[in-house]
């Protein structure tokens, strides 16, 4: 099989994303579900969320752990927060499943993951979501181990999830070390994606974005400086506002991925190579994908 294709301005312009109606209105554009972190790491929920928003989904809901729902619905005028159960380190439960059901049945979009740290509890919580039909996802962080636990159930949702590990997670997703991903990215990236029939963003210096029949893309990336904190939040909820909007979920991870990258490139030039801030790419993903949907 042959190796990637890189991400160009052209092959960007010959695969836009849907076209958005000058007169249409917020339900055309989509809702997006966000099921992301706790108490630890609760920031990881706004820069998702108001990613996927930045990026055109027409509405937002965001599963919370109780605690927090309060606190997020404040910083988040623009969001449903549905409060949810929470374990005892204030992450959402696995319960939460149950009660945010409807949500997740009637959104175009959720993400799962962002933030999560108890690998055990976000993964139960997907693996419960999963069991029922549902809406494309965006699987990152903790949240991941559940779907390599069970690679059948993921298997129901082919080609309609997206997977956005790190090389570590990667290793972990795969069962490798990470010395064999960094040693073979791109076989590693396929394997997973075949085994899983998900999209595989495998986020590093250079990008790549691999479908479940193995087509694969590679973006050489936005510079150093978005290897910060918060920065894959950033993207995953790009990605789930590109799906709300229409687009399929390899085209989102491939669309994603590149206004990621810009957005990072317009804050090198306007800040400095590094020492920008995730919640900063937020206000440049609006124009970054205009500048990519423009051509340039």
């Amino acid at each position: 099989m042959s190796g990637a294709l890189q991400v160009t301005p052209e092959l960007l312009r010959g695969w836009r994303p849907r076209s958005l109606a000058e007169h249409g209105d917020k339900e055309a554009r989509g809702r997006v579900l966000v099921l992301a972190a706790g108490a630890q790491v609760a920031g990881a929920t706004l820069l998702t969320a108001v990613a996927a928003l930045r990026a055109g989904a027409g509405k937002l809901q965001i599963g919370a752990p109780r605690s927090l729902s309060l606190g997020l619905a404040m910083a988040i005028p623009e969001a449903r927060v549905i409060p949810a159960a929470e374990t005892v380190g204030g992450e959402l439960a696995p319960l939460a499943a149950a009660e945010l059901a409807d949500a997740f049945a009637r959104c175009e979009a959720a993400v799962i993951g962002p933030g999560m740290l108890d690998v055990d509890a976000a993964g139960e919580l997907v693996l419960r979501l999963l069991q029922t039909e549902g809406p494309a996802l965006v699987v990152d962080a903790a949240a991941m181990q559940g779907v390599a636990q069970d690679p059948r159930r993921a298997r129901r949702h082919a080609g309609e999830m997206v997977l956005t590990p790190h090389a570590g997670e990667m290793a972990a997703l795969a069962g490798v070390e990470k010395a064999d991903v960094a040693a073979d990215p791109l076989g590693v990236a396929r394997r997973t994606a075949a085994r899983l029939q998900a999209v595989v963003v495998l986020k590093g210096p250079a990008t790549l974005i691999v479908s479940p029949d193995g087509k694969a893309w590679r973006h050489p990336g936005g510079g150093v400086g978005l290897a910060t904190s918060g920065s894959g939040d950033v993207l995953a909820g790009i990605i789930a506002g590109l799906i709300a909007r229409g687009a399929a979920p390899v085209q989102a991870a491939v669309w994603g991925v590149s206004a990621h990258a810009e957005a990072g490139v317009r804050l090198s030039r306007r800040i400095g190579r590094v020492g920008y801030l995730a919640r900063e790419l937020l206000d440049e993903v609006a124009p970054a994908l205009h500048q990519l949907e423009a051509g340039g």
